[in-house]
C-alpha cells in the first residue's frame, strides 16, 4: 500500500491547473446510460472512482473508447440484458448507486449491490428507493442487492425528499427524464455538481426547469440522444490547494477552475487573511507571507459551507492565529482526523459534532493514517506545514479524489512524494 512521505516547512507559490470534478463525472457518466446513441464525456479527471464507474459500466456491456485530452467516448447500445450492477465494483465507491435510476427507466429493471465509499458515517439510500416507489417502481432487497422494476415507463411523481440528498437528487432526476409525465422534486441539492449533471442531461434531450433551485420540475420524454458534454471542474480539488497556500502562508494560483461555485470557501478564506482575486477561470491566493487567521464555520447544504471542504480548512486552522469552532452537520464522523492532527501536535478538542480549534505556530511532523478522502487532503496540507517529516498511510483514500497530488504540490514547491508500501 502506497505512502506520502513529507518533509515540512516549505511555503507553496506556483499555479496549477484543476482537474476536471469527480463528483460531476461520476453521475454524469451514470447518465450515459440513458442514452440511445454515444456519448462524448470531456474532462473527467484520472481517479480510481471514475476507473471504477468505466468497470461498472463495462462489466454491463457498455462500449468505451478512451481518446486524447480527456475525452471518453460511452455506447450504450450493446448493455446487457440482466442488468446488475455487482458487488465487487459498487462495494469500492458510493457512486455506484446511481446507475440504479437511469438502467430502472431505461430498461425497466435494475439490480445493484448496496454501495460502499467513505467511512464518514451513514448516508442511507431510503430517499433514492422512495422516490423511485412513488415514480411507480416495485423494490425489494434481496442479499444485499436492490432489485428494481417498472411496469412499462415509470410514473411522474411529486416528491418531497426530507432530507437534502445529492445522491438522492441526482438518481431520481435521471429516473424521471425517462418517466411518463410530470416529476417535481421538492427540497432537492442545489450543488454545482446537480447543476452540471441536469445541463448535461438537458443537452441529451431532457426537459427540466429549475435547474439550481431546490424544486425541480420534469417533463418526461421518450428517448434521450447522445450528445457531447464537457464536466465542470473540481471545486474541491480547487479549494483544497488554495487552503494549503494558506496555511503555509503562500501563494497560489489555480487556472481551469469556476470561482462562482466556491464562494463560501472563498469567504472564510478572505476572513482569514487571504487577499483572493478572481477571473472567469481562474483564482489568485496570497497569504503576504502572513499566519492565517482562525475562522469559525459550520457545514450546510449548498450554497453554504461544503462538508468537502471543512477537513482542509479545520487543517488551516490548526496553524491559525486564535480559536475557531467548526461544526459539521452532514456527517456524524467527518471530524474524525482530528486524533491525527492532534498527533502532529494540534490542539483541538471534540465536543460531539464541533471542533474547538487553539491554532498553534506549527505542527510536527509524525506517522499518521488516513481515514477517508478529505480527511486524506486535511493531513497532507498538515504534513506540508510541518517540521521534520510526515509519513501518509493509507493513501488510497486520497487516490479516489485527487489527481496526481503528490505532482501538483511538487509544482507549488512541497517536499513530498510517493514510496510504495
Amino acid at each position: 500500500m502506497d505512502k506520502l512521505i513529507i518533509t515540512g516547512g516549505q511555503v507553496l507559490d506556483g499555479e496549477i491547473r484543476i482537474s476536471g470534478s469527480k463528483n460531476a463525472g461520476l453521475p454524469i457518466l451514470a447518465a450515459t446510460l440513458l442514452s440511445e446513441g454515444p456519448m462524448h464525456i470531456r474532462n473527467l479527471p484520472h481517479l480510481n472512482d471514475i476507473t471504477t464507474m468505466l468497470a461498472l459500466l463495462r462489466t454491463m456491456g457498455v462500449e468505451i473508447t478512451i481518446h486524447d485530452e480527456l475525452c471518453v467516448e460511452i455506447d450504450p447500445a450493446d448493455i446487457k440484458d440482466d442488468y446488475t450492477a455487482p458487488y465487487d465494483l459498487v462495494k469500492t465507491m458510493r457512486a455506484s448507486i446511481l446507475v440504479l435510476g437511469p438502467i430502472l427507466a431505461r430498461y425497466g429493471e435494475a439490480n445493484v449491490s448496496f454501495p460502499g465509499g467513505c467511512a464518514i458515517g451513514s448516508r442511507p439510500v431510503d430517499i433514492h428507493l422512495r422516490g423511485l416507489e412513488a415514480m411507480g417502481a416495485e423494490i425489494e432487497i434481496d442479499e444485499g442487492y436492490i432489485r428494481a422494476k417498472s411496469n412499462g415507463r415509470l410514473k411522474g411523481a411529486h416528491f418531497f425528499m426530507d432530507t437534502v440528498t445529492v445522491g438522492g437528487t441526482e438518481n431520481l432526476l435521471m429516473a424521471a427524464v425517462l418517466a411518463e409525465g410530470t416529476t417535481i422534486l421538492e427540497n432537492s441539492a442545489r450543488e454545482p455538481e446537480v447543476v452540471d449533471l441536469a445541463e448535461c442531461l438537458v443537452a441529451m434531450g431532457a426537459k427540466i426547469e429549475g435547474i439550481g433551485t431546490a424544486t425541480l420540475t420534469i417533463e418526461g420524454v421518450e428517448s434521450l440522444k447522445g450528445c457531447e458534454y464537457t464536466v465542470m471542474p473540481d471545486r474541491i480539488e480547487t479549494g483544497t490547494y488554495l487552503a494549503a497556500a494558506a496555511a503555509t502562508r503562500g501563494r497560489v494560483k489555480v487556472k481551469d477552475t469556476d470561482p462562482h461555485t466556491l464562494e463560501a470557501v472563498l469567504l472564510k478564506l478572505e476572513e482569514a487573511g487571504a487577499h483572493i482575486t478572481t477571473g472567469d477561470d481562474w483564482i489568485e491566493l496570497d497569504m503576504k507571507g502572513q499566519r492565517p487567521k482562525a475562522v469559525s464555520f459550520r457545514t450546510a447544504p449548498y450554497p453554504a459551507f461544503p462538508t468537502d471542504m471543512q477537513s482542509q480548512i479545520t487543517a488551516v486552522n490548526a496553524v491559525a492565529e486564535g480559536t475557531s469552532t467548526v461544526v459539521e452537520t452532514i456527517f456524524e464522523n467527518r471530524l474524525i482526523q482530528v486524533h491525527e492532527l492532534n498527533r502532529m501536535g494540534a490542539s483541538i478538542k471534540l465536543e460531539g459534532h464541533t471542533a474547538i480549534i487553539t491554532g498553534v505556530e506549527t505542527l510536527k511532523g509524525a506517522p499518521v493514517m488516513a481515514s477517508d478522502l478529505r480527511a486524506s487532503a486535511s493531513l497532507v496540507i498538515a504534513g506540508i506545514v510541518a517540521s521534520g517529516e510526515t509519513v501518509i498511510d493509507r493513501i488510497y483514500h486520497i487516490d479516489r479524489g485527487y489527481e496526481c497530488i503528490e505532482e501538483k504540490l511538487q509544482q507549488l514547491g512541497a517536499n513530498i512524494r510517493r514510496v510504495p508500501g
